[in-house]
């Protein structure tokens, strides 16, 4: 069976990529979610194998040097994000197209490895005033870990040019639609 195709969302925190791989994932577009690794502690709201398969750092590095990460990064010291090979295979043997919702490393990384059988869509903010403010809102971060992500976010801003597609999120209802099109033209190819 031929495999399917790659549907790489990537964005700054705080910029609208889950809302938008969420209302994807909804359309009759033949997509499966990609549920990634991590090293980190499972949180109180979470779901092993639904929200991301959690592994320690030890597992982890085995899984890494073995080869099992299609990509995979150390986002902060020992905490270690990634895609495993084993995901995307199980998703494409379902004849599935396989959707991922990663931040912009992650993305770059995954546009590499799948080429032209992937397309990568850039969400970006209106502005960094504006997503300092979504992030704000959302409550779930000290200051210091709000200063992180907004440092990170400038950063990776700069990178948008890199990526197939970049969405404007300043006005949801049109990204969510300028996403459905986007995505629909790519599977039909």
């Amino acid at each position: 069976m031929e495999q399917g195709k790659a549907i790489i969302v990537s964005a700054p925190s705080g910029a609208g990529k889950t809302t938008i791989v969420k209302h994807l994932l909804s359309l009759p577009l033949n997509l499966e979610f990609s549920i990634s690794a991590c090293s980190r502690a499972i949180r109180e709201n979470e779901r092993e194998g639904e929200d991301y398969h959690f592994l320690d750092v030890a597992t982890f590095k085995t899984k890494i040097a073995e080869g099992d990460f299609v990509e995979w990064e150390e986002v902060y010291p020992n905490h270690y994000y990634g895609t495993l090979r084993s995901e995307i295979d199980k998703i494409w043997k379902s004849g599935k197209h396989v959707i991922f919702d990663v931040d912009v490393v992650g993305g770059q990384n995954l546009k590499k490895a799948f080429g032209d059988r992937a397309l990568a869509i850039f969400v970006q903010p209106p502005s960094i005033e504006v997503l300092e403010q979504r992030l704000r809102n959302r409550r779930s971060e000290s200051e210091e870990m709000l200063e992180k992500r907004v440092g990170k976010a400038q950063k990776e801003l700069e990178q948008a040019s890199e990526f197939d597609v970049v969405l404007v999120n300043d006005d949801l209802n049109r990204a969510l639609q300028e996403a459905e099109e986007t995505v629909k033209n790519f599977l039909e190819k």
